[in-house]
C-alpha cells in the first residue's frame, strides 16, 4: 500500500501545476493519492508563540510524514518559487520531527514561459535541501507554454514531457 502526496505550488482552480501533479499521480499509480492544501496562514512567530502550530500546518506536516513519496509541481513567479509554497515549507519546518527527512521527492514545473520553470526548480531544490529529503532530480519535467500542453481533461499531451514524467515517476517509485 503506497501513499503519494501531491503538492501544487499554485492555488488557482485551473492551475496547470495542479493538473501536472494529478497526471503524475496517475502515472505513479499509488494506492492512495492525497493533494496537499497550502492555504495556511502567513508564517508569524507571534502567532506560533501565542497559538501554536495552526491545524492546517500540522495536517500538512503529518501528510508529508505519512506519505511514502511526494511530488511537487510549481509555477515560476519572478524567477523563483511562489510565496505560498515557501510559506508552507517555512511553517512545516516549525513542526515536531523531521517529516521531509529521507522522503523520496520528485519535482516538476509548468510555466507560461518557454523554459518551463528551470529557475524555479533550482530554487525549489535549495529550499528543500535543509530538510534532507531524497530528491529525485531527473529527468527534469519542465512544461513550458503550459496552457498549450494539457488536454480538456487536464492530461499532459506533449510527448517529450510525457516521457520525462513517466521516467521521473519510475525513478520515484524505485526510491521508496
Amino acid at each position: 500500500m503506497t501513499t503519494l502526496l501531491g503538492i501544487s505550488g499554485a492555488l488557482r482552480a485551473k492551475s496547470t501545476n495542479t493538473m501536472l501533479v494529478r497526471h503524475a499521480a496517475q502515472v505513479f499509480g499509488a494506492d492512495t493519492f492525497i493533494e496537499a492544501d497550502l492555504r495556511v496562514p502567513l508564517y508569524d512567530g507571534d502567532l506560533e508563540e501565542n497559538e501554536g502550530i495552526p491545524a492546517a500546518v500540522q495536517k500538512l506536516s503529518d501528510q508529508i510524514a505519512q506519505a511514502d513519496a511526494v511530488i511537487i509541481s510549481t509555477p515560476e513567479y519572478n524567477k523563483n518559487i511562489p510565496g505560498v509554497l515557501k510559506n508552507a515549507f517555512d511553517w512545516v519546518s516549525r513542526t515536531e520531527g523531521a517529516p521531509w527527512a529521507d522522503k523520496p521527492v520528485a519535482i516538476m514545473s509548468a510555466t507560461a514561459g518557454r523554459s518551463g520553470g528551470e529557475r524555479t526548480q533550482t530554487h525549489l531544490v535549495s529550499v528543500l535541501a535543509p530538510f534532507r529529503p531524497k530528491l529525485i532530480l531527473g529527468p527534469e519535467v519542465l512544461v513550458g507554454a503550459n496552457y498549450e500542453q494539457f488536454d480538456e481533461s487536464g492530461l499532459l499531451t506533449n510527448e517529450v514531457n510525457l516521457k520525462a514524467l513517466n521516467d521521473l515517476m519510475d525513478r520515484l517509485k524505485a526510491a521508496i
